[in-house]
């Protein structure tokens, strides 16, 4: 009896040890570092224009406005990009209601220029598995440019020039694919309306 008694001691004193190092002290130590070291990341990259936060780098926005470019599509529930919620819509690529969805997308942007034979960037049909991408190919944006230049009124080639720029390549030119900005590239564009209206 007094042997089961101490080891139940001892187990509470390790459950209350190991609660206060890995939930306590851990996460308060990782913190304070991350702010020190790198604030910018650790608090989600924040986009300020105006003295207001506007977005963030790591987390998409839904942007259905013509005349701006349009992201990869969220399947997070109940909103577009829901941060509390990130997932994807977890459909087999055969599952009737991903096809359903994804033929949806192809007829929306069929819509907006009819006579485009090019293919259409898978990345602007399909969400990804977090359903937050921020970030669209360097094709997907080259895609939307002449919608982009018709309703804004600008010569597509400045439209072009803005995507080249804002292009982030690949990491060490290895890793990962080479990508676009979505909020970060509509910035520009809306800053390319007022410097070159």
């Amino acid at each position: 009896m007094m042997n089961r008694l101490n080891t139940l001691k001892i187990a509470i004193r390790l459950l209350l040890m190991m609660t206060f190092l890995t939930g306590i002290l851990y996460p308060a130590l990782v913190t304070v570092i991350a702010q020190f070291l790198f604030p910018a990341s650790a608090n989600g990259r924040l986009i300020k224009q105006n003295n207001q936060f506007i977005g963030s780098q790591w987390i998409g926005q839904s942007f259905t406005s013509e005349r701006y470019f349009w992201g990869r599509p969220s399947a997070t529930e109940p909103f577009p990009y829901n941060a509390m919620n990130s997932s994807g819509s977890n459909f087999s690529a055969m599952n009737p209601l991903f096809l359903a969805a994804v033929q949806h997308r192809i007829d929306i942007l069929k819509k907006m220029d009819p006579k485009k034979q090019i293919a259409i960037p898978v990345d602007l049909v399909t969400a990804s598995a977090s359903g937050l991408d921020p970030e669209i190919s360097p094709y997907a944006a080259i895609y939307q440019a002449p919608r982009i230049a018709k309703i804004r009124n600008i010569p597509e080639q400045e439209v072009l020039m803005l995507i080249q720029q804002l292009t982030i390549p690949r990491y060490l030119n290895i890793l990962g694919e080479p990508r676009i900005n979505v909020l970060q590239l509509n910035l520009a564009l809306d800053h390319y309306k007022v410097t070159h209206a």
